[in-house]
C-alpha cells in the first residue's frame, strides 16, 4: 500500500526542493518540512491510550501515544530527514542501517546495522529521501524484520512505480508514504524528474 501525499503546502515545498538552484541549506529545510508533513499522514492510525490530564479547570480526557517509535535512516541521505521526524516525535529512538551496491550481484548489501531495542514491538519509520529502484528499501526492511520489527511504514520524499512495485512485491505489509510518484528511473536508475543526488544535495558534497 502506498499513499501520495497531495496537499498544497507539501507540494508547494516539494517544487522548491526539486530545483537546481535550491542551495544545500534550503534543501536540508525543505527536506525536514517536507518530512513533518509525510510523517503526521503516516502516524495518523497509531496505537494511543486514553488518559487523564489535569488542566487549570478540571480533568481532560485525552489521548497519548501508546507504542515505542523507532526512526531509522537509510545511510547517508536519510539522515537528513531524521531531524523533521525528531521535532514531531521528541521522544522516538533512532537506529541506523547502512548499505551498499555489490559490483558483481548489483544486490545491496548491508554494512552497518545499530538499532535499540524497542525495534521489537515498535513502530518502526524507515526513511530515505528517494526509493527508486526500490532494492535499498527492500533489503532495509528485510534488516529491520530480522531484527524483530513487526510495524514498519516507509516515507521517502519521491519515488516511482518501478520501486514501489518491487518493495511492495517484496514486503506487502509495509505501507509506503511519499510527496511523488514521479515518471520513471533513467539510463542510471535515477528518478525523473526527481531531485538529483539527494545525499549531495543535502551535505553540499556535490561537484
Amino acid at each position: 500500500m502506498h499513499v501520495q501525499i497531495d496537499h498544497p503546502c507539501v507540494q508547494h515545498k516539494l517544487a522548491l526542493i526539486r530545483d537546481i538552484e535550491t542551495g544545500h541549506k534550503r534543501f536540508r529545510e525543505l527536506a525536514t518540512e517536507i518530512t513533518q508533513f509525510l510523517c503526521y499522514e503516516a502516524l495518523k492510525h497509531i496505537k494511543t491510550k486514553e488518559v487523564d490530564v489535569q488542566t487549570p479547570l478540571a480533568i481532560a480526557k485525552c489521548h497519548k501515544i501508546d507504542t515505542d517509535i523507532v526512526v531509522v535512516p537509510i545511510l547517508r541521505a536519510g539522515v537528513g530527514m531524521l531531524e523533521g521526524i525528531l521535532e514531531l516525535v521528541p521522544t522516538a529512538r533512532v537506529g541506523f542501517v547502512g548499505l551498499y551496491r555489490d559490483e558483481e550481484t548489483k544486490q545491496p548489501v548491508s554494512y552497518y546495522e545499530r538499532f535499540p531495542p524497542q525495534v521489537d514491538g515498535g513502530t518502526c519509520i524507515l526513511i530515505d529521501p528517494m526509493l527508486a529502484t526500490g532494492g535499498s528499501t527492500a533489503a532495509a526492511i528485510d534488516v529491520l524484520k530480522k531484527a524483530g520489527a513487526g510495524k514498519i511504514v516507509v516515507i521517502c520524499i519521491v519515488t516511482c512505480e518501478e520501486g514501489l512495485s518491487l518493495v511492495e512485491e517484496a514486503h506487502p505489509d509495509v505501507p509506503i508514504y511519499t510527496a511523488s510518484i514521479d515518471e520513471k528511473l533513467d539510463e542510471n536508475k535515477y528518478i525523473v524528474p526527481g531531485l538529483g543526488d539527494a545525499g549531495d544535495r543535502l551535505f553540499g558534497t556535490s561537484h
